[in-house]
């Protein structure tokens, strides 16, 4: 089994996110036996999306864990904000949102909210590998 953690800084730019995603493309890049290229996509997009809403909604700094199973891949993101994520209307006209968690759910085969004793929660995704 490989496991990776990255943590995503405490600044709410592109930047730290983009860096987030290319430290995920060099944890798949090493799985042994690979996952296809769409699979990777996949991980990246949803690792992508749960970042973003932990640093947007989740008290500015986040960390990531990343684990490989046998026949699935682990996505976990931590911030220390005890607010679940919720599906909402997706804001068409606003640009305030809406898209992410609904579509992070779509792509993945089961997510999980834990509330940490010591504050704050855990979104986890798991995906088929």
């Amino acid at each position: 089994m490989d496991t990776m953690s990255v943590c995503a800084p405490p600044v709410r730019s592109t930047t730290s996110v983009a860096d987030t995603r290319e430290s995920t493309r060099g944890f798949l890049k090493s799985l042994v036996p690979a996952i296809t290229a769409e699979d990777a996509d996949t991980v990246v997009l949803v690792v992508s999306e749960l970042v973003t809403n932990a640093l947007r909604h989740g008290g500015g700094t986040c960390t990531l864990d990343l684990t490989a199973h046998p026949d699935s891949i682990e996505v976990a993101v931590h911030d220390r904000s005890p607010q679940a994520p919720r599906m909402r209307t997706p804001d068409l006209n606003g640009g305030t949102g809406g898209f992410g968690w609904p579509m992070v759910n779509h792509l993945v085969h089961a997510t999980a909210v834990t509330r940490q004793t010591a504050g704050g929660k855990t979104v986890s995704a798991l995906l088929t590998r």
